[in-house]
């Protein structure tokens, strides 16, 4: 673990195009993780230090099946929580809070008793990620914002925080839509001209979608926005829509590196994999001062 938490140098991402070639990975193992009256169901694979990813709003681990073994494969061990509602992963759903979604992921890593993490959010999954770095400081070695919205906006800002494209997000993942309405959605929200976003019409868990949303909604954002004091890594995809961006190292300093994925939208993972990936294996290794 880097000692005196300073943030990595500058990092590049390269583009690739869209792909579904995957190198080839250690086994996915999946484990269930109980605590109280909660079951989490985890998604595992690789040897080396951990990386943990946290699913976008209302979906799974298996949106990272590229990504995970790219990382594995790069010499790390790859965690992904099922959120609530999702797979084996069970516990109470309503009245939420982000503290709880945070819990479960830290009862993940104390199972796993491997040290500090370096955590990835996608989306949603950002805001557990920042809260986990706050309650639990000792399990996060670093933070990647993976086209995270901060929560936070410019002080000239009149937008209301997580509230772009609140209709095309949310209906997205409403399987009782049409599937032409849901592909507009998908397309203005998620996915970067050209690419095709037929690959998130499945995939939702409206259960999970909605306690995640009550539990962005009643959190304050000042209780976790800053992630702790670990460095982060401000993940941004070139053609999101969703997020506004260059939020976190304005307000969090130069603990905060950005880096910017080419020809990627909010989904990121199904359309730039090899990109992703590499960037946050380069930040895992800066942090570790292993280098490449």
């Amino acid at each position: 673990m880097n000692p005196n938490n300073q943030p990595p140098g500058p990092l590049r991402a390269a583009a690739t195009a869209p792909s579904s070639a995957t190198p080839a990975s250690a086994e996915v193992e999946r484990t269930i993780i109980a605590y109280n009256d909660v079951q989490i169901e985890t998604l595992s694979q690789g040897h080396g230090s951990v990386i943990v990813i946290l699913p976008s709003l209302g979906r799974a681990a298996e949106d990272y099946d590229d990504v995970a073994p790219r990382l594995t494969a790069a010499g790390f061990r790859v965690l992904r929580p099922q959120p609530r509602g999702i797979g084996e992963s069970k516990g109470p759903m309503d009245q939420l809070d982000m503290h709880a979604f945070a819990a479960d992921v830290a009862a993940v890593l104390d199972h796993e008793q491997a040290g500090p993490a370096v955590v990835v959010g996608h989306a949603w999954g950002s805001q557990p990620a920042r809260m986990l770095a706050q309650d639990r400081p000792d399990l996060v070695r670093g933070l990647v914002m993976a086209a995270a919205s901060a929560g936070k906006l410019p002080p000239e800002s009149t937008e209301k925080p997580y509230g772009r494209l609140r209709e095309a997000i949310d209906g997205a993942g409403d399987l009782s839509l049409p599937e032409a309405q849901r592909l507009r959605y998908l397309r203005q929200a998620f996915f970067a001209p050209g690419h095709d976003p037929r690959p998130w019409l499945t995939g939702w868990f409206p259960e999970t979608h909605r306690a995640q949303a009550h539990a962005r909604n009643v959190t304050p954002v000042d209780a976790y926005f800053a992630g702790g004091t670990v460095p982060m890594l401000d993940l941004q995809a070139q053609f999101d829509a969703v997020v506004v961006p260059d939020i976190f190292k304005p307000m969090l300093g130069e603990r905060v590196t950005v880096s910017v994925i080419p020809d990627a939208g909010h989904a990121l993972a199904p359309e730039q994999p090899a990109a992703m990936s590499e960037a946050v294996a380069d930040f895992a290794r800066r942090l570790s001062g292993t280098g490449r």
